[in-house]
């Protein structure tokens, strides 16, 4: 058997994974959060849900009106 054909480095490291909220192949260092900091950079490590829809998610269900708020220019 010829497993040296078979295994990718892409395969053991997983690259890639689909987002649960809007169906997207993201980057999984990039696109996702961590989840358990203890751990080192391993797949399950990291949520499901990617950072896009994250921040949607946590805008729609914030209690108070969303206001950009910046200093005042003094």
């Amino acid at each position: 058997m010829d497993f040296d054909g078979q295994i990718n480095l892409g395969h053991l490291l997983l690259t890639e994974r689909k987002c649960r909220i809007c169906g997207e192949m993201k980057n999984l260092v990039d696109g996702f959060y961590r989840t358990r900091k203890d751990r080192g950079p391993v797949a399950s490590s990291f949520s499901y849900e990617c950072k896009e829809c994250t921040i949607k998610r946590i805008r729609e269900r914030r209690k108070g009106p969303y206001i950009d708020w910046s200093y005042p220019d003094w």
